[in-house]
Protein backbone atom coordinates (compact mmCIF):
# COMPACT_ATOMS: atom_id res chain seq x y z
CA UNK A 1 0.00 0.00 0.00
CA UNK A 2 0.72 3.35 -0.42
CA UNK A 3 1.03 6.86 1.78
CA UNK A 4 -0.92 8.71 -1.21
CA UNK A 5 -4.36 8.90 -0.48
CA UNK A 6 -5.36 9.44 -4.06
CA UNK A 7 -3.64 5.87 -5.32
CA UNK A 8 -4.61 4.25 -2.06
CA UNK A 9 -7.12 1.19 -3.11
CA UNK A 10 -9.90 1.27 -0.68
CA UNK A 11 -13.05 1.02 -2.60
CA UNK A 12 -14.67 -2.56 -2.80
CA UNK A 13 -16.20 -2.85 -6.80
CA UNK A 14 -19.96 -2.09 -5.35
CA UNK A 15 -18.88 1.52 -3.80
CA UNK A 16 -16.29 2.18 -6.37
CA UNK A 17 -19.78 1.62 -8.90
CA UNK A 18 -21.99 3.56 -7.12
CA UNK A 19 -19.48 6.74 -6.34
CA UNK A 20 -18.80 6.63 -10.33
CA UNK A 21 -22.59 6.24 -11.03
CA UNK A 22 -22.28 3.12 -13.31
CA UNK A 23 -22.90 -0.80 -12.64
CA UNK A 24 -20.12 -2.93 -11.42
CA UNK A 25 -20.68 -5.11 -14.44
CA UNK A 26 -19.41 -2.07 -16.41
CA UNK A 27 -16.22 -1.29 -14.21
CA UNK A 28 -15.66 -5.33 -15.10
CA UNK A 29 -15.90 -4.40 -18.68
CA UNK A 30 -13.70 -1.72 -18.45
CA UNK A 31 -11.17 -3.47 -16.97
CA UNK A 32 -11.31 -6.33 -19.38
CA UNK A 33 -10.89 -3.58 -22.04
CA UNK A 34 -7.82 -2.39 -20.18
CA UNK A 35 -9.33 0.84 -19.00
CA UNK A 36 -8.88 -0.08 -15.63
CA UNK A 37 -6.30 -1.73 -13.32
CA UNK A 38 -7.71 -1.68 -9.97
CA UNK A 39 -5.62 -3.42 -7.20
CA UNK A 40 -6.40 -7.03 -5.82
CA UNK A 41 -6.45 -7.71 -2.63
CA UNK A 42 -4.93 -11.49 -1.45
CA UNK A 43 -8.00 -12.74 -2.17
CA UNK A 44 -8.52 -11.79 -4.94
CA UNK A 45 -10.61 -8.76 -4.50
CA UNK A 46 -10.46 -5.44 -6.36
CA UNK A 47 -10.09 -2.41 -5.01
CA UNK A 48 -10.26 1.09 -6.68
CA UNK A 49 -8.65 4.17 -5.52
CA UNK A 50 -9.47 7.89 -5.91
CA UNK A 51 -7.01 7.61 -9.43
CA UNK A 52 -8.93 5.03 -10.26
CA UNK A 53 -12.68 6.95 -9.76
CA UNK A 54 -11.00 9.95 -11.57
CA UNK A 55 -9.88 7.25 -14.52
CA UNK A 56 -13.82 6.43 -14.62
CA UNK A 57 -15.19 9.65 -14.69
CA UNK A 58 -12.57 10.84 -17.48
CA UNK A 59 -14.36 7.04 -19.34
CA UNK A 60 -17.49 8.47 -18.80
CA UNK A 61 -16.79 12.19 -20.33
CA UNK A 62 -15.46 10.18 -23.00
CA UNK A 63 -18.63 8.18 -23.89
CA UNK A 64 -20.87 10.39 -23.35
CA UNK A 65 -18.44 12.70 -25.69
CA UNK A 66 -19.53 9.78 -28.40
CA UNK A 67 -16.78 7.69 -28.23
CA UNK A 68 -17.06 4.22 -28.08
CA UNK A 69 -14.77 2.24 -25.21
CA UNK A 70 -11.88 1.51 -28.07
CA UNK A 71 -11.80 4.95 -28.96
CA UNK A 72 -11.45 6.02 -24.84
CA UNK A 73 -8.97 3.27 -25.13
CA UNK A 74 -6.98 5.26 -28.22
CA UNK A 75 -7.61 8.78 -26.38
CA UNK A 76 -6.25 7.40 -23.17
CA UNK A 77 -3.18 5.94 -24.32
CA UNK A 78 -2.90 8.98 -26.50
CA UNK A 79 -3.13 11.20 -23.77
CA UNK A 80 -0.68 8.96 -21.37
CA UNK A 81 1.96 9.47 -24.52
CA UNK A 82 1.54 13.29 -24.08
CA UNK A 83 2.03 13.32 -20.79
CA UNK A 84 5.16 11.02 -20.98
CA UNK A 85 6.72 13.41 -24.03
CA UNK A 86 6.26 16.43 -21.89
CA UNK A 87 7.72 15.10 -18.73
CA UNK A 88 10.74 14.40 -21.47
CA UNK A 89 10.53 18.08 -23.01
CA UNK A 90 10.88 19.32 -19.20
CA UNK A 91 13.46 17.23 -18.47
CA UNK A 92 15.44 17.90 -21.60
CA UNK A 93 14.97 21.94 -20.92
CA UNK A 94 16.08 21.75 -17.55
CA UNK A 95 18.91 19.25 -18.91
CA UNK A 96 19.51 22.30 -22.00
CA UNK A 97 19.43 25.09 -19.04
CA UNK A 98 22.08 23.38 -16.90
CA UNK A 99 24.48 23.01 -20.01
CA UNK A 100 24.20 26.76 -20.60
CA UNK A 101 25.02 27.75 -17.09
CA UNK A 102 27.86 25.24 -17.43
CA UNK A 103 28.78 27.03 -20.84
CA UNK A 104 28.81 30.31 -19.07
CA UNK A 105 30.93 29.46 -16.15
CA UNK A 106 33.33 28.36 -18.57
CA UNK A 107 33.61 31.65 -20.56
CA UNK A 108 33.62 33.66 -17.58
CA UNK A 109 36.62 31.81 -16.15
CA UNK A 110 38.75 32.26 -20.03
CA UNK A 111 37.66 35.65 -19.79
CA UNK A 112 41.17 37.96 -19.55
CA UNK A 113 40.48 41.61 -18.66
CA UNK A 114 41.88 44.14 -21.16
CA UNK A 115 43.83 47.09 -20.21
CA UNK A 116 42.33 49.97 -20.20
CA UNK A 117 45.33 52.43 -21.96
CA UNK A 118 44.71 53.01 -25.53
CA UNK A 119 46.95 51.82 -28.02
CA UNK A 120 47.50 53.24 -31.21
CA UNK A 121 46.14 51.22 -34.01
CA UNK A 122 48.69 53.98 -36.90
CA UNK A 123 50.76 56.29 -36.38
CA UNK A 124 50.18 59.89 -35.56
CA UNK A 125 49.77 62.49 -38.48
CA UNK A 126 47.19 63.16 -41.38
CA UNK A 127 47.85 60.31 -44.02
CA UNK A 128 48.68 60.98 -47.92
CA UNK A 129 46.98 59.22 -50.25
CA UNK A 130 49.58 56.78 -51.44
CA UNK A 131 48.97 55.41 -47.76
CA UNK A 132 52.25 57.55 -46.44
CA UNK A 133 51.78 59.77 -43.05
CA UNK A 134 52.69 63.59 -42.80
CA UNK A 135 53.94 64.58 -39.69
Amino acid sequence: MTDDPRTRAVYVISVAAELAGVHPQTLRAYERKGLLDPSRTRGGSRRFSEEDLARLRHIGELTNAGLNLEGVKRVMDLEREVARLLMLVDATRADAREAVARAHQLYRRDLVPVSQSMVPTRPQGRATPRGGVIQ
